[in-house]
C-alpha cells in the first residue's frame, strides 16, 4: 500500500460527511478500523475504509442498530473476502442475511416515502396561507372561540 493510497482521518471526515469524533468512536466500538498507522500514530485510512464508513452513515437514519450494522459488514466482508471462500451453506446463510438486511431497508424506506409525503403535503398548506396572491389565509379558531 502507497502512502498515497491512504488518507487521515481529516480528509476521511470530508469524504464521508462524518465528525472526527464519530469515525473515532466507530473505531472505538469496533465498526471500523483504520487500515494503518503513521509512525506518528496518526490513523490512515483506505478507499475501502471510506466505503465502510459510508455504508455506516446510510445505516444510521434507517435506525439500525450498532450490532445490526457489525453483523451486515461482517457479512459483506465474508462475501467479499478474496480469500477461501465460505461453503456452500454459509454462503447460502449469508446471502438470506444479507437479504433480509435489503428487505429491512427497503420497509424502512417506504416508511420514510411515506413519512416525506405527509410533510410535504404538510409545507404545501402552510405555503398556501403564505401565498400573497392565493386567497386571504381563513381565520383560525382562537381560544375564546
Amino acid at each position: 500500500m502507497s502512502p498515497r493510497e491512504l488518507m487521515q482521518i481529516g480528509e476521511v471526515a470530508e469524504r464521508t460527511g462524518l465528525s472526527l469524533r464519530t469515525i473515532r468512536y466507530y473505531e472505538e466500538v469496533g465498526i471500523v478500523e483504520p487500515s494503518a498507522r503513521s509512525q506518528g500514530g496518526f490513523r490512515l485510512y483506505t478507499d475501502d475504509d471510506v466505503d465502510r464508513l459510508r455504508v455506516v452513515k446510510r445505516m444510521k437514519p434507517l435506525e439500525f442498530t450498532l450490532e445490526q450494522t457489525r453483523e451486515l459488514l461482517g457479512i459483506l466482508d465474508r462475501l467479499a473476502d478474496p480469500g477461501p471462500q465460505p461453503t456452500d451453506p454459509e454462503r447460502t446463510a449469508l446471502l438470506v442475511k444479507l437479504r433480509e438486511y435489503h428487505a429491512a431497508a427497503d420497509t424502512r424506506k417506504a416508511a420514510l416515502q411515506a413519512q416525506l409525503a405527509t410533510i410535504r403535503e404538510f409545507s404545501a398548506d402552510l405555503a398556501r396561507h403564505l401565498d400573497p396572491a392565493g386567497s386571504a389565509p381563513t381565520r383560525q379558531p382562537t381560544v375564546t372561540d
